[in-house]
């Protein structure tokens, strides 16, 4: 492996124009399509994010336009996704009558992390609309927003005390616990389901664009100067073949973790013990 890698190298050093050249963080700050300069810049991840909205948007009018009692295939297929998040996220979380509160909020933060999950592996865009801290930190502080709306909306001015304070616990140790619960409660649930989506969806594209870059490299540039080191494109390749069907299997991992832990944390806002 470590002959392998040296051999990649010089024959990245040996040709500027040629030579292997990994992905980097540019990769998540295109350069501007439309409007560049103005408040309203459209880049190329900004345009799959539009895109994906678009698409949503008209999927669930399209599935849900003619709803029959004999489903089709193609309602069926719907309503086993939409019954998977209703019943297996919402109601098995918050129970029936508190989560139909919460429902559409919860759902829609489900589809909008799978739709802008699923766009990193689509040839042509091949970038996660989560890839950038934007859009998981948006969906984060609303999610953020909508379990502290439940405590105060169920426990009042003592959702405070729910939350920050341990019962049974000596009152001089309040003094150090009601920091860290604070912290722990208000400050790291936002920010670790950020940096989790975020990064996972980062990770991803980067896999994802080295196995592909470097398969390039070899078909186009290795082998076409004769050289049968290019033959570890097939392997690449390979991997790159993998890393999509991992990809695929994480994208749909990160939304379903994202809506539960909403809904847990709904949960934990408004109940009974700490």
């Amino acid at each position: 492996m470590i002959h392998a890698a040296s051999l990649i190298a010089r024959f990245a050093a040996s040709d500027g124009d040629s030579g292997f050249e990994g992905p980097s963080i540019d990769e998540f700050f295109p350069s501007a399509l439309l409007f560049e300069g103005t408040p309203f810049e459209i880049n190329r991840l900004m345009a799959i994010r539009i895109l994906v909205t678009i698409v949503l948007v008209l999927w669930l009018w399209l599935a849900t336009r003619r709803l029959q009692i004999v489903p089709t295939k193609a309602q069926a297929a719907f309503e086993s996704i939409f019954m998977f998040v209703r019943q297996g996220i919402i109601y098995d979380t918050l129970g029936e009558q508190r989560g139909r509160r919460y429902e559409p909020i919860i759902m829609t933060i489900f589809f909008v992390t799978l739709g802008m999950n699923l766009t990193g592996t689509i040839p042509g865009l091949q970038l996660a609309g989560t890839a950038a801290i934007g859009l998981p930190l948006i969906m984060a502080l609303v999610a953020w927003v909508m379990f502290i709306y439940a405590g105060l909306r169920e426990k009042g001015a003592g959702y405070w005390k729910h939350a920050l304070v341990i019962p049974g616990v000596p009152p001089v140790l309040h003094i150090l616990l009601v920091p860290l619960e604070f912290l722990s409660t208000f400050i790291v649930r936002p920010v670790t389901l950020t940096l989790r989506l975020t990064m996972n969806m980062i990770a991803g594209h980067i896999l994802l664009v080295l196995c592909f870059t470097a398969t390039q490299f070899f078909f186009f540039t290795v082998l076409a100067d004769g050289n049968l080191l290019g033959l570890l494109g097939v392997g690449t390749f390979a991997f790159g073949i993998v890393f999509t069907v991992l990809e695929l299997f994480v994208a749909a991992l990160q939304a379903y973790v994202f809506a539960i832990l909403s809904a847990i944390y709904i949960q934990l806002s408004v109940a009974d013990e700490h």
